[in-house]
């Protein structure tokens, strides 16, 4: 299915629910995703959005089945990627969540994304978040 300029427009600037995130220094969050999660890079990132995908029930069995969370982060402003991926100031868009047990922490399998600032989060059809591409 198209994902629709409305449906974009929707996900990127709509209203969602008020996510919390870190609001400590940048040096004191990467200490402490580094004793959390151990040689995993990261990358810092600001006004994010946590989108809850929408699925079917067989796909968040499939989802669950390969240990993925049906979740997935966008963020509007990358600042510190610790392999230097994505330059400072560029946006990002995750593959699927692993864990999100920390609030100011979103993993996936390769990277720990760390949400500075608050956030919003917010449903989202799996196609327009994965519209999103570099």
């Amino acid at each position: 299915m198209a994902t629709t300029l409305e449906e974009v427009s929707q996900f990127l600037y709509g209203s969602g629910e008020k996510a919390l995130g870190w609001h400590g220094t940048q040096d004191e969050l990467s200490n402490l995703a580094a004793q959390a999660f151990p040689g995993k890079p990261f990358c810092l990132v600001k006004q994010w959005i946590i989108a809850d995908l929408q699925l079917t029930q067989a796909e968040q069995d499939r989802l669950a089945s390969m240990g993925l969370l049906p979740k997935a982060v966008y963020a509007h402003e990358v600042v510190e990627d610790s392999r230097r991926r994505f330059a400072p100031g560029h946006w990002v868009r995750t593959n699927f969540g692993i864990s999100h047990d920390n609030p100011y922490m979103f993993e996936t399998k390769s990277t720990v994304y760390l949400l500075l600032g608050d956030g919003v989060r917010k449903p989202a059809a799996l196609s327009t978040v994965f519209s999103f591409r570099a």
